[in-house]
């Protein structure tokens, strides 16, 4: 498969670490896209007694297996290799419908910058946010393309735009587990003009969703919010509104 859609111009980059089980539904997924995808990229994060999707990754993937785990933020690095102009990064939960890839160009094309599946607008200065200030599959279905502070589960963006996301890096001793999408937010505020935003997830047509089973896969014991990561996610927000990022 890979490399037979000479035409395309989108690559994606799955990741695994606890969730193996989830690695073939999500080939599954960019298979049937009504945008076609050039590659696949898989990255495997290493974690004693899982048992990963050798088959599939090795089938479908061009695949790079770590040794140790290097968290969340490698992937982004790992898709410095893509050879298209587009690249979508999905979390290992998400499983996007038929028509998310013709959604994110469509809104690309009046909308360029950081697209994703959810996205939060923050209340004033708190992160107590509500869920309506949620937007995409788990939040208000918005029917138009909605600016937001930050995105996630899912990213949609121009390869250009890796170099803008290593224009500053997290501090050293960081903990790689949590920061990237907002880390995203903020070098696109500051070294562009360029926004955050989450497409059209309509209620009447779930194809156009970046993610159909959030609910299903994403609420187990291994998501960041059961191994005590919401913490630190707000350490790092902390860190980048002292640097300068801005909320809505």
């Amino acid at each position: 498969v890979i490399g037979d859609n000479m035409n395309s111009d989108i690559t994606i980059i799955l990741n695994g670490y606890k969730r193996p089980q989830n690695l073939k539904k999500q080939v599954d997924a960019a298979l049937t896209q009504t945008v076609k995808v050039k590659d696949i990229f898989y990255w495997q994060n290493s974690m004693p007694n899982v048992n990963y999707d050798i088959q599939t990754s090795t089938n479908y993937c061009i695949s790079s297996y770590s040794s140790i785990n290097f968290g969340v933020w490698a992937r982004f690095n790992y898709a410095l290799n893509a050879r298209t102009n587009y690249i979508c990064i999905l979390d290992d939960d998400t499983i996007p419908g038929s028509q998310w890839f013709e959604n994110c160009l469509n809104t690309y094309e009046k909308h360029p910058g950081l697209l994703g599946t959810i996205g939060i607008k923050f209340p004033n200065s708190s992160y107590e946010y509500q869920m309506s200030d949620r937007y995409g599959w788990d939040g208000n279905n918005n029917e138009q393309v909605e600016r937001v502070d930050i995105v996630g589960h899912n990213w949609f963006f121009h390869r250009d735009l890796l170099s803008v996301f290593c224009r500053e890096l997290p501090p050293i001793d960081h903990n790689f587990i949590v920061g990237e999408d907002m880390h995203f937010s903020y070098v696109l505020q500051k070294y562009t003009d360029l926004g955050t935003y989450v497409p059209p997830h309509p209620k009447n047509n779930k194809e156009m969703w970046g993610s159909l089973k959030g609910w299903e896969l994403g609420c187990d014991e291994v998501a960041i919010g059961c191994t005590g990561g919401i913490p630190k996610m707000y350490e790092y927000t902390d860190y980048l509104r002292k640097k300068g990022f801005k909320f809505l």
